[in-house]
C-alpha cells in the first residue's frame, strides 16, 4: 500500500469518530414534538437557534459530513486513476 492509502484511511477514521461524537452530543428531536401537539410554538427559539450550542452543533455536523464525502470522493478518484 502507498502512503496516501494510510492518509485517506486515517482522515476517514478520524472524521467518522468526530461525526459520531458531534451527533451524539445533539439533543433529540422528539422533545420538540410536545410543543407541536399542544400548540406551543415559540418564535424566539427559532430566531436564535443559530446562536445556541445546538445550532452550532448542527452546523458543525453538516460541515463534517460534507468534508467526509469530499474525502471519500477524492479517495475514490485517486484510487481509480492511479
Amino acid at each position: 500500500m502507498l502512503w496516501y492509502h494510510y492518509v485517506f484511511g486515517g482522515v476517514l477514521i478520524v472524521a467518522s469518530i468526530v461525526i459520531t461524537v458531534v451527533v451524539l452530543m445533539q439533543e433529540g428531536r422528539s422533545q420538540n414534538l410536545s410543543g407541536a401537539i399542544t400548540g406551543g410554538a415559540n418564535n424566539f427559539d427559532n430566531r436564535s437557534k443559530g446562536r445556541t450550542i445546538e445550532g452550532k452543533l448542527e452546523r458543525l455536523t453538516k460541515y463534517l459530513i460534507v468534508l467526509f464525502f469530499v474525502v471519500v470522493l477524492a479517495a475514490f478518484l485517486v484510487f481509480l486513476f492511479v
